[in-house]
């Protein structure tokens, strides 16, 4: 209640307290902006692209940690998760060091001579993924690890008998049974990733503009602390949002069980 529901609250009370009273004037004019739209449009396209490349990347190494690593499941678990065991600052300048002008990949490009000059690599829309990638694809590993994990074997093994291929029990009984943890994944980085900042104040380069962001620069520039409010309570509602879609689609799934 005191470090989590009350700022929640004084957060709300600060987006409709006005010096005449009560107003949601913050959040008309947010929602009259063209601009503010466009901002939020981009926040939620930014996740669901990070979300489903993380999917992209996660499933498969979710895969055969669970059903082909063997002995070696807890050294590459370990590596999945020692990332997350190091500052999201230090990563983020980490890959600023790896893609910028004097950095590994470009120095690695020039040798091989497959380019003339230095890429400019360290900020922009497509370094921005790839770090949030980096970040979150994690817990989508361990989201679906864990619902590929209680899927029984036999299942799988009955599909092949009956004559379905790899690829075809993969697809039809494998990844159906797996959707819970597919569904948590999902709405779990869907939700870091609506409210990264760090990644996107450093890696971003001024290509690209998100709710986060601009609540940092109202703050710097503006102080208007009614608008700020709005729009933090405005993500908010998008990542409770995510959370009742997920709420939904497991129950639905428990009574189609």
């Amino acid at each position: 209640m005191l470090f989590f529901v009350l700022p929640l609250i004084d957060n709300a009370a600060r987006s409709v307290a006005t010096a005449s009273g009560l107003s949601a004037v913050a959040y008309a004019r947010f929602f009259s902006d063209g601009y503010y739209w466009s901002v939020l449009a981009q926040t939620i396209a930014l996740s669901a692209v990070a979300t489903l490349l993380c999917l992209l990347v996660g499933y498969p190494v979710a895969f055969f940690l669970v059903r082909h690593s063997g002995p070696w499941a807890g050294l590459l678990m370990f590596c999945l998760v020692a990332p997350l065991l190091t500052s999201i600052v230090m990563r983020t300048f980490g890959w600023r060091a790896l893609l910028g002008r004097q950095g590994v990949v470009n120095m690695v490009l020039l040798d091989l001579g497959m380019v003339e000059r230095p890429l400019s690599m360290a900020s922009g829309i497509g370094t921005v993924l790839v770090a949030l990638v980096h970040v979150l694809a994690p817990f989508m590993v361990l989201s679906i690890a864990g619902a590929l994990q209680g899927i029984d074997r036999r299942l799988e093994e009955s599909a092949r008998i009956l004559g379905a291929g790899r690829i075809a029990t993969l697809a039809r009984v494998t990844f159906p049974l797996s959707l819970d943890g597919v569904a948590t994944g999902c709405i779990l980085v869907f939700m870091i990733a609506n409210g990264s900042f760090v990644t996107l104040l450093l890696l971003g380069g001024g290509s690209i503009q998100t709710i986060p962001l601009l609540i940092y620069q109202h703050m710097n520039s503006t102080r208007d602390f009614g608008l700020i409010s709005a729009m933090s309570n405005i993500l908010l509602v998008t990542a409770i949002g995510c959370l009742v879609l997920q709420f939904k689609f497991i129950k639905r799934r428990e009574l189609a069980k």
